[in-house]
């Protein structure tokens, strides 16, 4: 039988670690190969969000790769398309889909919402049966402004005139949380994406507006040379095909 003395065993400690490490640098190459660990990067706009396509990609995701890591990076839609392009990010949830014949990123439709109205409570309009685009004329409204050349403001000014009203826009917020904010302080009507109904604060009634057509779209976007299976998985995760 050999005994190893202290200055034995010191010495094999480290080859054994090397062997250690060896193996674990084996499995983890395994792993990365059939795209089983890694790491991603998605943006995403606030409307993705409040849409619960992020909660339900990550549940989903985690499930299926646990090993995989996924950063969240909150970015404009056009700094988005930027960061794919250099490869910054990997995925992105957008409000436009990729620019018409892009040679670099391709996109998919995921979510349509409509808009709803936000009246606050004591409202006349509460109580109205049936509103009409008559009913909304002149009125005070709050809208978004993300940034300075948003164009939403000008967007919305122009569904609104196209059904027949003309809003009178006194408020600007930049995002609709705080726009249900003001509608619930009194100071304002407001249109926001459906699923915000469950996040409003008190004092809110939504009503629907099936003649006003404008609605929130979410696209995923994607860089069109990026095969990984990984990314592939994740789109249909987003789309509810796993």
């Amino acid at each position: 039988r050999v005994r190893l003395n202290a200055a034995g065993s010191a010495f094999l400690a480290e080859p054994l670690a090397l062997l250690v490490n060896a193996a674990r640098l084996e499995e983890l190459g395994r792993k990365l190969a059939s795209g089983a660990t890694g790491s991603l990067a998605i943006g995403y706009v606030e409307g993705a969000v409040h849409a619960g396509l992020i909660a339900a990609m990550l549940r989903e995701f985690r499930r299926e790769r646990p090993d995989f890591h996924l950063q969240l990076r909150s970015r404009r839609t056009a700094a988005q398309f930027e960061d794919l392009r250099q490869r910054v990010l990997d995925l992105g949830f957008v409000y436009a889909p990729a620019p018409q014949g892009d040679p670099d990123i391709e996109s998919m439709l995921v979510r349509r919402e409509p808009l709803v109205l936000a009246i606050p409570e004591g409202d006349p309009l509460v109580d109205a049966s049936d509103i009409r685009p008559r009913h909304l004329d002149a009125r005070v409204w709050i809208t978004v402004v993300r940034q300075p050349d948003d164009t939403n403001r000008a967007q919305f000014l122009a569904a609104c005139m196209e059904v027949g009203f003309v809003p009178d826009i006194a408020y600007e917020t930049a995002d609709p949380l705080t726009s249900l904010g003001l509608v619930s302080a009194g100071l304002g009507l407001a249109t926001v994406q459906e699923s915000l109904q469950s996040a409003a604060p008190a004092g809110i009634v939504f009503r629907d507006l099936p003649w006003f057509k404008r609605s929130v779209e979410i696209h995923l976007a994607w860089r069109r040379n990026d095969r990984r299976a990984v990314i592939e998985d994740l789109r249909r995760t987003v789309n509810g095909e796993w």
